[in-house]
């Protein structure tokens, strides 16, 4: 159970990161902000649970990277979307979407077994 609980979790971060690459290059900063922002800041990512992710995106060949300036002109690590990270992408989008609405069912249950 605690390797599929981590399992999820990883899957669930890795779409994110994913997604958030769907529009272009960002560094790490860009794309923590972007989640922050697009879920009303429900949801914030650590830096190092992020990096690290990144850096398995990229063994993976979901995301590829390149060095380049910031928009306040330092050095920053961009990191841009693959054919197969998009194809991944739509995989765990799939999967997540119907994680979350068996989750969303059981938690908006009435006592009755309403469905």
């Amino acid at each position: 159970m605690a390797r599929e609980s981590e399992d999820l979790l990883r899957g669930t971060l890795d779409a994110l990161i994913l997604k958030a690459l769907t529009w272009g290059p960002r560094h790490g900063y860009g794309v923590a902000g972007w989640i922050k922002e697009t879920s009303r800041e429900t949801l914030a990512v650590e830096d190092r649970a992020l990096y690290l992710a990144l850096h398995r995106l990229e063994d993976k060949g979901w995301v590829e990277s390149d060095w380049g300036l910031s928009d306040n002109n330092r050095r920053a690590k961009f990191y841009q979307l693959t054919a197969r990270g998009r194809a991944q992408l739509r995989a765990e989008s799939s999967r997540l979407t119907r994680y979350a609405e068996g989750l969303f069912r059981v938690l908006h249950a009435s006592a009755w077994g309403n469905r």
